[in-house]
């Protein structure tokens, strides 16, 4: 890869910058509808050879982090405020981002979540609807290829059956069911991107179980599906090219993407620029282009650019129980709770019934100093007998909560690193609680012995980065318009989970999808 060729295209329409789920789809929408795109993305192009032994460094090592090489002073951050947030343990740099990283769960927003103001007197309302999004979901989930049935009772209306079969319920799902029956707990299945049967030239899942940090067949999407189908259409993408600064021409608009490589600095011009690096590089990058005439950043009329970072926090309970549950044998979710996302009073909460509880026998024997006869008898005592009830909660934006530039510390090209201050608010914490309580209730009507919480007081993030340049109506109260253009720069497009105005309690990569075809739109229709 040393010797690519990244100097800048002689004339490009678009210039698409970051190559996960959200560049990959504009990019390949643009350049099939006749358009010069190029794609600056700040990561390498991993091989796809390397993936058995990236799986295998996941297990051994027990870090995600050094699957895709991140850490060190290029991925540097600091974290402030009330709650350390811990950035770089779930994302990638590279062609396909953290979608080679990524559980494969895609969940469309409910219709409430467009409106919480309006329902429930909180947060506020998306400038959109629902309806302004579902023919954009239908069409991501034919892009993912997306496992799953209409067994959902609780879900938004939809217009078609997805691609592919969902996968069955698992052995562990069927030991939920008849205390989930018990409680008059609906559960359903769960919508995966992942293939239940081949499609689009990829396989059927194999099961090797270790989907998040990395799926080494392939049958789980990641957006170099769509990368290399952009190229193949006629972009061009650039690796290992962070960008460095947008410089505008003085009359509102982007003129340039200043970016760097391994063999000096480079300017690509375009018509327009799209920016989809995600909730955290996003409104970074707007921060770094500022100027004489963006003396707080670019797009940054509002000083809303980085505020209302916002996340999904994790609730769980679990514990063992006296009989086999195979653990581990699947390596992702096959069902699920929607029942108490659209509870009066809580934040929407989505119950998981984990099929991956407990440690895995080769992180068990891999952890201790036992060999032979002995170690087997360990892990008879030990393993296969763990349950958990995991899910996510809503957390409320807050203007405090924000993405910014730590000036006291330097990246490996001398930018400041973003600086991530989260806190979590009481609605917030009370909905955590009311999510174990269910989860506790669960587990109790099992017989388990609960061993463990994750609770209020020790809840993590699903490192689901939203918010950060939130959509709306006025300028003065929102980064983007619905089009998905910056209100301050005219040919500037953010398709990215920072246009969120709040996040629900779905895994948010299908709106992501369906938000960045939505903007791909107003691009083609734009140029």
């Amino acid at each position: 890869m040393s010797g690519a060729d990244r100097t800048p295209a002689d004339s490009a329409d678009v210039c698409v910058i970051g190559a996960g789920p959200a560049g990959a789809l504009c990019a390949h929408r643009l350049a099939e509808r006749g358009h010069d795109v190029v794609i600056l993305e700040a990561g390498p192009r991993f091989s796809f050879e390397d993936r058995p032994e990236r799986m295998e460094r996941s297990i051994r090592s027990g870090d995600d982090r050094s699957v895709w090489d991140m850490g060190g002073e290029r991925d540097a951050y600091t974290s402030t405020g009330p709650r350390s947030y811990p950035l770089n343990r779930s994302r990638v740099k590279g062609v396909g981002g953290t979608s080679l990283h990524w559980q494969g769960m895609v969940m469309r927003l409910h219709e409430a979540d467009f409106e919480r103001r309006s329902r429930d007197g909180v947060a506020a309302d998306w400038p959109i609807e629902y309806d302004d999004l579902r023919p954009y979901y239908a069409v991501a989930e034919r892009a993912f290829g997306v496992a799953g049935a209409a067994d959902n009772p609780f879900a938004p209306p939809r217009e078609e059956p997805y691609p592919l079969r969902a996968f069955p319920p698992s052995y562990s799902d069927s030991i939920f069911a008849e205390a989930c029956e018990q409680l008059e707990i609906t559960t359903h299945s769960v919508p995966n991107a992942r293939n239940s049967e081949p499609y689009d030239g990829r396989s059927a899942c194999v099961g090797y179980g270790t989907c998040k940090p990395v799926c080494a067949s392939g049958a789980k999407y990641d957006a170099t599906v769509h990368i290399e189908k952009a190229e193949a259409a006629g972009a061009r993408v650039i690796d290992r090219a962070p960008v460095q600064r947008l410089e505008t021409d003085g009359k509102g608009r982007v003129a340039r993407a200043v970016y760097a490589t391994p063999g000096g600095e480079h300017s690509q011009e375009a018509r327009r620029f799209v920016l989809a690096c995600g909730g955290v590089e996003t409104p970074r990058l707007l921060l770094l282009s500022d100027s004489p005439e963006h003396p707080n950043g670019l797009a940054n009329s509002s000083g809303l650019v980085g505020r209302y970072f916002t996340e999904h926090c994790f609730a769980g309970v679990g514990g063992r129980l006296d009989r086999a549950t195979r653990q581990k044998h699947v390596g992702f979710n096959t069902t699920e709770s929607h029942q108490f996302y659209d509870a009066e009073g809580t934040n929407p909460i989505k119950l998981e019934l984990l099929n991956y509880a407990g440690p895995s026998p080769v992180e068990q024997a891999l952890a201790g100093d036992e060999w032979g006869d002995a170690l087997l008898d360990s892990l008879r005592d030990s393993y296969g007998t763990h349950v958990a009830v995991g899910g996510l909660v809503e957390q409320l934006p807050r203007r405090e909560n924000r993405v910014m530039l730590d000036r006291s510390t330097t990246d490996d090209h001398g930018n400041p690193v973003p600086e991530v201050r989260w806190s979590i608010d009481e609605r917030t914490r009370e909905s955590i609680r009311r999510a174990n309580e269910i989860q506790r209730a669960i587990l109790e009507e099992l017989g388990a012995a609960i061993e463990w919480t994750i609770g209020p007081g020790n809840t993590g993030p699903a490192f689901h980065h939203m918010g950060t340049t939130r959509m709306g109506t006025d300028p003065e109260s929102s980064v983007v318009n619905p089009e998905l253009r910056a209100h301050d720069v005219e040919n500037l497009h953010i398709a990215s989970s920072s246009a969120f105005v709040t996040g629900g309690a779905m895994n948010p990569t299908l709106t992501i999808a369906a938000l960045a075809l939505k903007a791909t739109d107003h691009v083609d229709r734009a140029l």
